[in-house]
C-alpha cells in the first residue's frame, strides 16, 4: 500500500502576534517628542487548501508539523510590524478534519476550496496608543496575542458515485477497467486490489465516478482478511454495486454475507441504492446460477456480466446512470422543499386600499 494514505495526524499552530513597541520620538529641535511606538503584526493563519489533483494524504506523512509565521514586532516612528505568512496545507477533495483527542468532526472540506482553521494572534499595540493628557510618556506597550495550537486527525473519504463491493477476485477491477480509463491490476488471485481505485465513467452527458474497494471476506467486520479499513470510502456513494462471482459455490449466499459485514460496519450503508451484478458469465453453468440468483432476489435488480465478452456491460452502464439520476433527483427535491420553508408571500384578496379622495 505504498503511496496511499487515507488517514494521518498533524500538529498545527497559528502564528503569535508581534509585540507593540515602546519608543519615543527623538529628533533635533523637537523636545519631548512623545511616544511613537508602532503596533506588532498579526500572526499567520493555518489554512487548508483543497487541491483537485491530489488523491491521497501521503504527502502529509512527510511533514507532521505545520506552524504559521509569527508577526513581527512594531518599531519606532509608528512603524507597524509585518504580518506573519499563512501556512497552507494542501489536501484532496473529501478530506475531513477531526479532533485527534475526541474524534469529533471539526470540518468536512467537501465542496470547499479554502478554509481558515486557526487564526493568527493579533499584534500588540505600541505605546503611542496609551498616551493621555495625564500620562504623556507611557513606558509600556501591549504584547502580541498568542496563536492557537492543536493536534488534529486528517481523514480522507473518497468521493464516488458508485462503490463496488464484493469478495476478493469477484471481477471488480475488471469492470472498473472496462467502464473507465483506469488501469488497475487484474490477476487470478485474491486481494489483487489492496487500495481503493477510482475511475470516471463517461457516457453521453453523464460523468460517474466509480470506486473499486478491496475485497471483503466473511468475518471482515472482526478483522479477517483486510478487514473493513477501506469501507469508509463508500459512505458517500450514491449507490452500491454488489459483484458476485457466479463460478463460486457461495454465489447464493454471497450477497447476504456482504450485507451482514456492511451492517456490522455501518447499518446506514444498506439504505443506499443497490444493484447485484453476477460476474464471469462465460464460465460453464453460470447462466443457470444467474437465474437462481434472480429468483432469490426478485425484489432487486440483478444483472449478468461477462467483461471479456462484453455481455451485460451496457445494462450495467444504464443501471449506474439510473442510480445516480435518482440520487440527484432526490437531492434537488430536498433542496426545493428546503427552499419552501423560508420566506413566502400570499396574496390577500380581501385587502381594501382607500383611494386618495376617500383618504381626504
Amino acid at each position: 500500500m505504498f503511496g496511499f494514505s487515507d488517514e494521518t495526524y498533524l500538529d498545527v499552530a497559528s502564528g503569535n502576534g508581534g509585540n507593540g513597541c515602546v519608543s519615543f520620538r527623538r529628533e533635533k529641535y523637537v523636545p519631548k517628542g512623545g511616544p511613537d511606538g508602532g503596533d506588532g503584526g498579526r500572526g499567520g493563519d493555518v489554512v487548508f487548501v483543497v487541491k483537485h489533483n491530489l488523491r491521497t494524504l501521503a504527502h502529509l506523512k512527510l511533514v507532521r508539523t505545520y506552524r504559521a509565521e509569527n508577526g513581527k514586532n512594531g518599531s519606532g516612528e509608528r512603524c507597524y510590524g509585518r504580518d506573519g505568512v499563512d501556512i497552507e496545507i494542501p489536501v484532496p477533495p473529501g478530506t475531513v478534519i477531526k479532533n485527534a483527542e475526541t474524534g469529533e468532526v471539526i470540518k468536512d472540506l467537501t465542496g470547499v476550496d479554502r478554509w481558515v482553521f486557526l487564526k493568527g494572534g493579533r499584534g500588540g499595540q505600541g505605546n503611542y496608543h496609551f498616551r493621555t493628557a495625564t500620562r504623556q510618556a507611557p513606558r509600556f506597550a501591549q504584547p502580541g496575542e498568542k496563536g492557537e495550537e492543536m493536534r488534529i486527525g486528517v481523514e480522507l473519504l473518497v468521493i464516488a458515485d458508485i462503490g463496488f463491493v464484493g469478495f476478493p477476485n469477484a471481477g471488480k477491477s475488471s469492470l472498473l477497467n472496462m467502464l473507465t480509463n483506469a488501469r488497475t491490476k487484474v490477476a487470478g488471485y485474491p486481494f489483487t486490489t489492496k487500495i481503493p481505485q477510482l475511475g470516471m465513467m463517461r457516457y453521453g452527458e453523464h460523468d460517474i465516478v466509480l470506486a473499486d474497494i478491496p475485497g471483503l471476506i466473511e468475518g471482515a467486520s472482526e478483522g479477517a482478511g483486510m478487514g473493513i479499513k477501506f469501507l469508509r470510502h463508500i459512505s458517500r456513494t450514491a449507490g452500491l454495486a454488489f459483484l458476485i462471482d457466479l463460478s463460486d459455490d457461495r454465489y447464493l449466499d454471497a450477497y447476504d454475507i456482504l450485507c451482514k459485514e456492511l451492517e456490522a460496519y455501518e447499518p446506514e450503508l444498506l439504505n443506499k441504492q443497490q444493484v447485484i451484478i453476477g460476474t464471469k458469465l462465460d464460465e460453464p453453468g453460470t447462466a443457470e446460477r444467474l437465474e437462481e440468483l434472480k429468483q432469490k432476489y426478485a425484489d432487486k435488480e440483478v444483472i449478468g456480466l461477462c467483461v471479456y465478452l462484453e455481455m451485460g456491460v451496457e445494462d450495467v452502464r444504464q443501471a449506474f446512470i439510473r442510480m445516480v439520476s435518482r440520487n440527484e433527483d432526490a437531492a434537488s427535491k430536498a433542496l426545493h422543499e428546503g427552499a419552501q420553508v423560508g420566506f413566502s408571500s400570499t396574496v390577500d384578496l380581501d385587502a381594501y386600499y382607500p383611494s386618495e379622495n376617500e383618504s381626504h
